[in-house]
């Protein structure tokens, strides 16, 4: 395997290219040493530098959009958000042996959510406040929902033809068991259907679109002593409906706290809480979709969410 950093599947063996970048950039910090960070994410290669701060290195050119977008506006949306971001301190261009834009951040302490959920209350009240905040920032100039940001905060309706593919794909695939989930050996593709469909019948947004993160996992939240400490990987932000980010209320809680995320959120409106129950079933189903054969550590968080949105559909029905 070659020690450059081009592409995707490109990973160098040691440190030496990023030292190499660094010092021609950065000579204020070539006397820091660069250590590899092992993460789970498949857009960027991290290294840290120094204590205190961290080179991302897009691997692809989607990558690199996504970074330049952090870097356009992270340093503008921070100041007013309750909760630590990625803002870089330094940007680099394309050089000998890696193709992209990269940049150097602040390194943010802290632990992904553990188990894939927010247990406590507390946490809870803080990703609302995170959510709100972010929803408040004017949005003038923000990036519309487009492929460079996964489509997150388009319009419900415009995954119908995905989400529908995704539920037939699913519906041959193993279910855990729960009621309403397995039909025939699989996932019941009625139920799956029949909620997605009541999603649907909310009416579209019809304010002002507003700053949605667009991708709020486990894995992109981080904790310290138990509460929340930051949010990472904005490549997904976008300008449009608040639904894509209150969808978290079944990515990320159990039925109880779902509700007490709803009433600290200012978009809980009913219309905005069922589109966001269909995201929630959307993303479920088109990652499980996509990911199936990759073991239940791949899938486990995309179950949970669709048993959850099939749970909370049948005990509104």
């Amino acid at each position: 395997m070659s020690a450059d950093l081009r592409g995707r599947a490109s990973t160098p063996l040691d440190a030496a290219p990023v030292r190499a970048l660094i010092d021609s950039r950065f000579p204020q910090w070539s006397a820091l040493p660069v250590a590899r960070v092992e993460s789970d994410g498949t857009d960027n290669l991290m290294y840290r530098l120094g204590a205190e701060l961290v080179v991302r290195l897009p691997r692809s050119d989607e990558a690199a959009a996504m970074l330049r977008k952090e870097v356009r506006w992270l340093p503008a949306l921070a100041p007013g958000l309750p909760l630590a971001v990625p803002v870089p301190v330094g940007l680099g261009g394309p050089a000998a042996g890696f193709p992209h834009p990269w940049a150097v951040y602040r390194w943010l302490p802290g632990s992904p959510v553990a188990g894939g959920r927010l247990g406590e209350a507390r946490a809870t009240a803080e990703l609302a406040r995170f959510i709100d905040a972010l929803q408040r920032t004017d949005p003038y100039g923000g990036p519309a929902p487009g492929p460079h940001n996964g489509f997150r905060g388009e319009p419900l309706a415009a995954r119908d033809e995905e989400t529908r593919a995704a539920i037939a794909a699913v519906a041959d695939l193993r279910g855990t068991g729960r009621p309403g989930e397995q039909h025939r050996g699989g996932y019941d593709a009625g139920a799956l259907t029949a909620a997605w469909e009541a999603a649907l019948r909310a009416p579209c947004r019809t304010e002002r679109p507003v700053w949605v993160h667009g991708d709020l996992h486990a894995g992109n939240l981080l904790t310290v002593g138990g509460r929340l400490s930051a949010v990472i990987d904005f490549g997904c932000l976008a300008v449009g409906d608040p639904a894509c980010d209150a969808m978290a209320g079944w990515t990320l809680l159990r039925a109880g706290e779902r509700e007490r995320f709803r009433t600290r959120l200012g978009c809980a409106d009913e219309d905005t809480w069922a589109r966001a129950r269909g995201w929630a079933l959307s993303t479920g189903v088109v990652h499980l979709a996509a990911h199936a054969g990759a073991g239940p550590s791949a899938t486990r968080g995309a179950r949970r969410q669709i048993a959850e949105v099939l749970a909370d559909h049948a005990a509104r029905a």
